[in-house]
């Protein structure tokens, strides 16, 4: 299937299985799409062995902060060496501070954030404190872009990047999920990463191509937005564009590698 050594999935969300249908439910509604599959650990597992995935990188995100316990207890309890975990709490929550040692303190490797769905704008001065509480050393992901909400508009973004120029951001989707044309110019070439999940469906591959090169192939990761799609497919969209070889090597993983030191 590849021509690449490894594959490294940096952006795959998996929930608690008790409510993992609803949660693909939910997305489904959201999105106005069918996911593709289970969301659990171990339909996770099997996508990645069929398809010869090497690590992926594991995200949950609580939509309340009543939620934020027991997700990242969730997510704390995920033992496999070839899974790097990224924890999330709420902006709203209690003891964000405190959370965050937690997650620091356990282990986890970086945080995940989706403002649309947690319902806060990424600049918001609650967020601002949530991102100075992560320090350095942490990557952040970010869901970015909406069709219908401001919540993470790319925008709102670069001027967190203002802000915050020490720390390490990641911006979902090519930095602008859904209005490439308009928003990603907020991003693209920014002192930042981009992921690639939820892109290749619908931007031409001459379009990923160019904004690959307009942000540089050595801040762009490979991401698929599982249980969005299988891996294997969307492994192969990336590796037939018309990128050389070192550029896809960078993306499917050696980037990731060197953001989290394996």
């Amino acid at each position: 299937m590849t021509n690449v050594k490894k594959i490294i999935d940096f952006h795959a969300h998996v929930f608690n299985p008790k409510i993992a249908h609803l949660a693909i439910e939910n997305l489904e509604k959201h999105y106005h799409m069918p996911w593709d599959c289970k969301g659990t650990l171990d339909d996770m597992k099997a996508n990645m062995e069929s398809s010869h995935f090497y690590r992926a990188v594991l995200f949950s995100t609580p939509t309340k902060p009543s939620q934020v316990i027991v997700n990242n207890d969730f997510l704390m309890s995920i033992d496999d060496e070839r899974f790097i975990v990224f924890g999330s709490v709420h902006p709203d929550y209690e003891d964000v501070s405190g959370e965050v040692r937690r997650i620091k303190d356990f282990g986890l490797k970086g945080f995940k954030f989706h403002p649309d769905f947690q319902r806060f704008n990424i600049d918001d001065d609650k967020a601002l404190k949530m991102y100075e509480a992560i320090g350095e050393n942490y990557p952040i992901v970010l869901h970015v872009g909406d069709e219908t909400l401001d919540f993470s508009a790319p925008r709102r973004l670069a001027r967190v990047l203002e802000i915050f120029p020490e720390l390490t951001f990641i911006a979902a989707h090519m930095g602008g999920y859904s209005k490439w044309d308009s928003d990603a110019k907020y991003l693209l070439g920014k002192n930042l990463y981009v992921d690639t999940s939820s892109t290749m469906q619908t931007v031409p591959p001459e379009k990923m191509v160019e904004m690959i090169h307009t942000h540089g192939a050595d801040k762009v990761l490979f991401g698929t937005d599982y249980p969005a799609v299988h891996l294997a497919e969307e492994a192969e969209k990336l590796l037939s564009l018309a990128l050389t070889d070192e550029e896809k090597e960078k993306i499917m993983y050696k980037n990731a590698e060197r953001l989290l030191s394996l």
